[in-house]
């Protein structure tokens, strides 16, 4: 067999990206999902992805595909998974390599452009079915942060720059899907020196308000950097 019609047998694949971006908010973790307005899955929610460009790098079609479906630019994207299951699209063989990012929400305003008939972001407890097999890439986003906010402080991506005590839990508690006893939390958070008190409350609510936070960048990106040992689930 010549060399050439040998690899023809192989290359018949594309390759797509798909981009799981997580956001805080209303105490609970959502996900960024556009409404397609193309086949296959038309007029269905997905993970904003599209197909690669022939001379284009995996990790520039990533940043390209979320800005032109989202409006989303300068995001921090880290390559998670890649998905390749015979089957998972209609149009044959198509491979996809996701990226994940966790942002603050307040920091964006998605817009529906190419390829989109809406952007919006979904709580993760409610996302009924979703376009190809974006239903288990987020799930396997959601596995890789509830691993990695064990040993990486991940606050500081999520939430505004002054949250309460409270805020901080239901983050964590969003991510584990579980509860978190309050006094146990507090003690193990506040040993770390990794968030400040500051000299003011939360503004505009019915009930007493609590003090505010922030995280103290340098301390955050030392605990980043070194190692989080944060155990205290349950």
């Amino acid at each position: 067999m010549e060399p050439e019609s040998h690899f023809d047998s192989y290359f018949k694949s594309a390759f797509t990206v798909d981009n799981v971006i997580f956001g805080f908010d209303e105490g609970a973790l959502k996900v960024l999902l556009i409404r397609r307005n193309e086949a296959p899955f038309e007029d269905c929610w997905a993970l904003p992805g599209h197909f690669v460009r022939q001379n284009e790098d995996l990790d520039e079609a990533a940043r390209r595909v979320l800005w032109e479906m989202t409006g989303l630019e300068n995001v921090y994207l880290e390559q998670l998974f890649t998905f390749g299951a015979p089957g998972r699209h209609a149009y044959g063989r198509v491979i996809t390599v996701a990226y994940y990012s966790l942002v603050k929400i307040a920091d964006f305003t998605p817009q529906a452009l190419t390829l989109t008939r809406e952007v919006a972001w979904h709580d993760l407890t409610t996302l009924g079915e979703l376009a190809f097999d974006h239903n288990e890439i987020i799930v396997t986003a959601r596995d890789q942060l509830q691993r990695s906010i064990r040993n990486r402080p991940v606050g500081f991506e999520l939430l505004p720059p002054e949250f309460t005590l409270t805020q901080l839990q239901h983050l964590y508690e969003s991510i584990w899907e579980t509860k978190l006893e309050k006094r146990n939390f507090r003690k193990k958070i506040l040993s770390m020196d990794l968030i400040l008190p500051l000299n003011r409350t939360q503004k505009g609510v019915s009930h007493r308000p609590a003090r505010l936070y922030r995280f103290d960048e340098t301390r955050y990106r030392k605990l980043t950097r070194e190692g989080f040992n944060f155990e205290v689930k349950g």
